[in-house]
């Protein structure tokens, strides 16, 4: 090295040696590759939603659907809480975007509520500065029908109570025999106009129909006719029943028994009404007679009271139930003309089901599903018969469903929630050791048919034809064994009419299917309301009646040709 040359930066002066190169130093990063721990979570999951499909997707839609939401929000959580702490996002965004979704959710709870859910709990929104379908309805006006209104005069075709004539989802031919298939000539539209909220179902009598529904805070009994949709008369008291699951407005339909009209709201109130004007004749409020009220109820009988009054000779019975932990009175028998209490029995505590009364073990009787129970009534004093255990719980997984009498000896009974349908056989004639539920076999059990959920079942020939969990399915008695399913109907309602089924189905399309064991027939199909429908139909002859909670419709089927 000669003194000319520059020294390098790399080399020691005092040895001459080259000094080592440094390395160069490298800032950390942060990897966008997460830890092991949200995996995990992810997978739990993603493995969560599928395994509750597969173990209750075939029994009850609706928990498949909750385990989802949950373990989707347990997703969400997950990913912005890694994104917060452990992206390689820079520190501004990594901040900023858990609270921009935040934000944005609290927004939207504070803008949206849920205004209904379906029957497998799907959920539907409204802002919260719209008010409810019944909020925005005028003030009810009736009209002065021409020839006045008359419930006193009854015809073949009425259809005077929650079901109809029967008390079960089965009505004979009507006196106009109808068509078998609507492919050529289809249902005529009468009418169709909006409705206040709630459940209940049309009852019809001679050309005039009754329902129940909310308006605002008053919870009226309204009559219609039947060709005109045009309102007759009707009766209000300020009460509303209403929650996010069961919507609002009354769940029970109403009785009409010799020109006059029974119906119980959904806070407990049982109304005798005068059908030619609607005017009130007497009431019982059930909450006072069992020490209970609205506030208390709601704890027990979560979806409020649904029963349809039920005549008995001379008297009306209803359910009674009581407040939360008892005492309970399962039924109580009023007097027709003044409402005077004549008998209460039994100890149960009450379902969503009505009372009805028939023919079994060679004995006229008054059934009743409870919550947790079925029992059997004299009709004089309401002394219990016999009692099954039938499982269920009113603030959970409710008993809905009518109870079957087949052939005088045979009881079948259906629910949703997963139980499914059990057939039990009687002795030819009830002994007194028959309350004890001896002399009862049951004859077949399965929770995989028949588990309807807001409906109950029809019988036609040996098979019983119902929702099970929204599907429509055909089951033998015999065995109970399913023949046929059909999917998309959903938590709606069936009637048997002759050897024929209107299927309502859970968002308002009417379907035409025969009842036949052989395979699924359909023989037409209408959109006959809009919106969700869970209301029983009413036929009235040839005239059908449905409505959900935002409208109502009448629809003429067809005649069939030469009737």
């Amino acid at each position: 090295m000669t003194g000319s040359e520059p020294a390098s930066p790399y080399s020691s002066p005092a040895s001459g040696i080259p000094a080592a190169t440094p390395k160069a130093t490298v800032s950390p990063t942060r990897s966008w590759w997460p830890g092991k721990l949200p995996w995990i979570i992810w997978a739990l999951c993603l493995a969560g939603v599928v395994a509750s499909h597969w173990l209750f997707g075939g029994f009850d839609r609706a928990v498949p659907n909750i385990f989802t939401l949950i373990m989707t929000f347990a997703a969400g959580v997950t990913l912005l809480t890694w994104f917060s702490a452990s992206s390689a996002a820079p520190p501004m965004l990594r901040l900023a975007l858990p609270i921009g979704v935040v934000a944005v959710v609290v927004g939207l709870v504070g803008a949206l509520r849920i205004e209904e859910t379906s029957g497998t709990l799907i959920p539907q929104f409204r802002f919260r500065w719209q008010p409810r379908h019944d909020e925005s309805l005028a003030p009810m006006t009736v009209a002065v029908l021409p020839a006045g209104i008359d419930l006193v005069t009854t015809t073949p075709d009425d259809f005077p109570r929650f079901l109809g004539p029967l008390g079960v989802p089965a009505v004979p031919e009507p006196s106009i025999a109808l068509a078998g298939d609507w492919s050529q000539d289809p249902p005529r539209l009468l009418w169709k106009r909006p409705i206040g909220a709630g459940w209940s179902a049309f009852a019809a009598v001679n050309g005039y129909a009754v329902t129940m529904e909310q308006r605002g805070a008053e919870e009226l009994v309204t009559c219609y006719d039947v060709r005109t949709g045009e309102p007759g008369w009707s009766h209000a008291e300020r009460t509303r029943h209403e929650t996010i699951l069961g919507g609002g407005g009354p769940r029970g339909t109403p009785t009409i028994h010799r020109g006059k009209v029974y119906a119980l709201g959904a806070h407990g109130l049982l109304r005798c009404l005068d059908g030619a004007t609607g005017a009130l004749l007497w009431k019982f409020d059930i909450f006072a007679a069992t020490k209970n009220s609205p506030d208390t109820d709601i704890a027990g009988v979560a979806w409020g009271r649904a029963a349809s009054p039920l005549i008995v000779d001379d008297t009306v019975v209803v359910p009674l139930g009581g407040p939360p932990g008892g005492p309970y009175v399962t039924l109580a028998a009023l007097r027709l003309d003044s409402g005077e209490l004549v008998w209460k029995a039994c100890e149960r505590h009450v379902s969503y089901a009505s009372p009805v009364l028939v023919e079994l073990a060679g004995q006229r009787q008054i059934v009743s599903v409870n919550e947790a129970s079925v029992t059997g009534h004299e009709p004089a004093t309401g002394r219990v018969l016999w009692e099954l255990d039938w499982p269920g719980s009113s603030s959970s997984s409710a008993n809905t469903s009518q109870p079957s009498v087949i052939a005088g000896r045979q009881l079948l009974l259906t629910k949703g929630y997963g139980v499914g349908a059990a057939l039990f056989e009687f002795p030819a004639q009830l002994a007194s050791d028959t309350a004890l539920g001896r002399g009862i076999t049951e004859l077949w059990r399965s929770n995989r048919v028949l588990r309807t959920k807001f409906t109950s079942v029809s019988i036609h020939n040996g098979h019983a034809y119902g929702l099970n969990d929204g599907i429509l399915e055909c089951v033998a008695l015999s065995d109970g064994r399913s023949r046929w399913k059909k999917r998309g109907f959903e938590h709606g309602q069936t009637l048997l009419v002759s050897d024929r089924l209107l299927v309502l189905g859970e968002f308002g399309e009417l379907a035409w299917v025969e009842a036949s064991p052989e395979a699924y027939r359909e023989r037409g199909r209408i959109q006959a309301v809009e919106g969700k429908t869970w209301n029983t139909v009413c036929l009235h002859g040839r005239m059908l009646l449905v409505r959900n909670s935002q409208e109502s419709a009448c629809w003429e089927l067809t005649a069939k040709p030469g009737s």
